[in-house]
């Protein structure tokens, strides 16, 4: 089966009136696509600029005719605001779901892990999986970000942290847990027990199908809430040897004033993650002015990681 794909790039305001007029017709719905800015280093996107409005009719004996009507109506809805002319493509069918996949592939991080996209069987058996549906949720392991807390989390787990996982039954706390990536690769590599928690209750869902995903069950604690929830004590435990945060710099430095540091056991580290080259400095100035110190830095692209140790 082929489309004829029908696109208008118009105004916010004309926007929903095409899409209503183009909705008649496609059998599949209208889907819209817009430019995305940043008003902010805290802003996760602000949809601005044009609007294209897109709809697919299928290529059939009708298709002429239902172009017509299109058209016709299209034209009705000019004569109150001006229209543009619309644009046609053919597209041929195929698989999306399969063509969808075919952007993920298995990545390796570190020596020793391996995100897997849940379909996929594991190429390398050296190598410890942890599987993600890149279809749940941000935090499936594209991002350097999650890269560079995974190959920190790696390190410290077969160096330095391996006797405070047995002095302090190997618990982690991953604070934004976002799809569960950092709770889910902790657990595979020694830990005993995680606690993860995010202010979003979708991302808490999430980490709970991908943590399924993997085998997991109750040695992840996963909930609702941030750092004060924890030291509140509305979770088991209210500090660990090992904590991560994968956050936007602006809010790690607020999580410090609000007692991230007290999450971290003495003799702990730290990692923190989701932080631009620039931002470095003042994310570490944050930890030390609660006493922590520094420790590695590891970068890629513009974004950095650090570790720090209490």
């Amino acid at each position: 089966m082929n489309w004829l794909e029908i696109s208008l790039t118009v105004t916010g305001e004309l926007a929903e009136s095409v899409a209503d007029v183009l909705a008649r017709f496609a059998p599949n719905g209208v889907m819209t696509e817009q430019g995305v800015k940043f008003n902010d280093e805290e802003d996760e996107g602000t949809a601005t600029g044009p609007i294209t409005v897109r709809a697919y009719l299928e290529v059939n004996d009708q298709l002429e005719e239902t172009r017509q009507k299109v058209e016709e109506s299209l034209f009705y809805l000019g004569m109150i605001q001006p229209v543009p002319t619309p644009i046609y493509r053919q597209i041929a069918d195929q698989n999306w779901m399969e063509a969808w996949r075919q952007h993920y592939k298995p990545i390796l991080i570190g020596e020793r892990l391996l995100i897997l996209p849940a379909w996929l069987e594991n190429p390398d058996p050296k190598r410890i999986p942890i599987k993600i549906d890149p279809g749940m949720a941000f935090g499936t392991g594209t991002h350097p970000t999650t890269q560079l807390c995974l190959e920190l989390m790696e390190r410290s787990v077969s160096s330095n942290w391996v006797p405070a996982l047995s002095a302090a039954e190997g618990l982690v706390i991953d604070v934004g847990c976002g799809s569960g990536i950092l709770s889910i690769a902790a657990l595979k590599l020694g830990a005993k027990k995680v606690l993860g928690v995010d202010t979003d209750i979708e991302s808490v869902k999430n980490s709970r199908e991908n943590a399924d995903l993997n085998g997991i069950g109750e040695e992840l604690i996963l909930g609702q809430g941030s750092v004060g929830e924890i030291l509140a004590g509305q979770f088991p435990f209210q500090s660990a040897p090992l904590v991560a945060a994968n956050i936007l710099a602006p809010v790690l430095i607020r999580l410090f004033d609000a007692g991230l540091a007290d999450l971290i056991q003495p003799n702990g580290e730290i990692i923190l993650s989701g932080i631009l080259d620039h931002q470095a400095e003042s994310v570490m100035q944050a930890g030390q002015a609660k006493g922590l110190k520094r420790g590695e830095v590891r970068q890629m692209k513009d974004w950095v990681a650090v570790s720090m140790t209490r």
